[in-house]
């Protein structure tokens, strides 16, 4: 069909990660689209979790994935999060914003001793 569009996010977060002393806890997502009108110099990620968003940056050696460290209080165990892209697209005359929503994920964290392999616990 001419004139579809398609957007996925991946989520690059680990199911779990391991307690860390400074409460920082790494949240990682990918994003691609095959919409050509895409700006995507305009676009603004953020991981939204306890009512709260957190800006994301984007890595510098692979296109479309994006970034950051949210900060986790202690003594919590589990959060629930989602992605959301923010974003400005061309259309003829004018200019349009839009946005993608991820399902939501959730996040453990567990102590050192129970991590186990975590590279074998991701979405």
């Amino acid at each position: 069909m001419a004139g579809c569009t398609t957007s996925t996010i991946t989520n690059l977060t680990p199911r779990e990660l391991p307690w860390s002393q400074t409460g920082l806890y790494p949240v990682e997502a990918m994003y691609w689209s095959n919409q050509r009108t895409l700006d995507s110099g305009s676009m603004k990620p953020m991981v939204i979790f306890n009512n709260q968003a957190f800006p994301m940056r984007q890595t510098q050696l692979t296109q479309g994935r994006w970034e950051t460290l949210v900060p986790i209080p202690d003594g919590t165990r589990v959060i629930n999060y989602h992605f959301k892209f923010d974003y400005e697209y061309s259309a003829v005359l004018m200019r349009g914003a839009d946005s993608k929503l991820s399902p939501p994920y959730q996040l453990q964290i567990v102590d050192e001793s129970t991590t186990g392999n975590l590279l074998m616990l991701r979405e």
